[in-house]
């Protein structure tokens, strides 16, 4: 189904119909520290007129954007332990149980990427399964911050993240080393298989990357420059 779903994009790809299939695969992102509400209600109506899948914004502004989506189809995710997922597990809970009474819809986590690069893996599968059942049956993306991990890594931290009960393995925070490849895409959905989503997110920046990711494998795409990819456009710049 990825498979046909990137071809029925990639054959419309000059034609109106892009911003309206492309959309619901995007989280419209916003996690710079110096954001404004003015910032934030910009790309809640950015996010209402695309359709976006959801916002994905710094627990401190859930709650004024799920007032800004209220009665829309747009979702609030919040991020967790967030940039460096070494908080430790109750507090990544906490923050998790606090995003979701502010109004999040679904939540991203960082994982803890000191535990899993010592193989500690009991460590990293607690600390997911925490916020997995803070949850309670929201999607929990998984931030393995692949830029910082060999192929071992990456496989071991897909696996844990399945093992957790988690819905989708995801590639960065946009705030460390590196961002989405393609290599990484295939191979986190090598691991996962169906059952599970895999989100791309760091560098995307342009249609043609967003369209190349979702043929790899991804099933959602994190991005600050979603309006430019649904227009068919390159934004300027670099990082998420």
């Amino acid at each position: 189904m990825i498979q046909s779903g990137a071809a029925r994009i990639t054959s419309q790809l000059h034609t109106p119909a892009v911003p309206t299939n492309l959309a619901p695969y995007i989280d419209h992102t916003l996690l710079k520290p110096e954001v404004s509400l003015e910032d934030l209600k910009k790309i809640c109506q950015e996010a209402k007129q695309f359709n976006f899948k959801s916002v994905c914004v710094n627990p401190d502004n859930v709650a004024f954007c799920a007032r800004e989506l209220k009665d829309t189809s747009v979702g609030v995710t919040a991020v967790i332990g967030f940039p460096l997922g070494a908080t430790t597990s109750r507090v990544k809970a906490f923050e998790t149980d606090e995003a979701l009474n502010k109004g999040a819809s679904e939540i991203d986590m960082v994982i803890n990427v000191g535990a899993l690069k010592d193989k500690d893996y009991a460590a990293v599968l607690e600390d997911i399964q925490q916020v997995v059942r803070a949850a309670h049956g929201k999607i929990v993306k998984v931030i393995l911050e692949t830029g910082l991990l060999n192929e071992t890594q990456k496989i071991v931290g897909c696996a844990l993240a399945k093992a957790a009960g988690a819905h989708f393995v995801k590639t960065s925070t946009g705030f460390g080393k590196g961002g989405a490849t393609l290599d990484d895409i295939q191979l986190m959905r090598q691991v996962v298989g169906g059952e599970m989503g895999v989100k791309a997110s760091g560098g995307i920046r342009d249609t043609e990357t967003a369209l190349k990711m979702i043929s790899a494998g991804a099933t959602r795409i994190g991005a600050s420059a979603s309006v430019a990819i649904v227009k068919g456009e390159s934004a300027p710049g670099t990082g998420y």
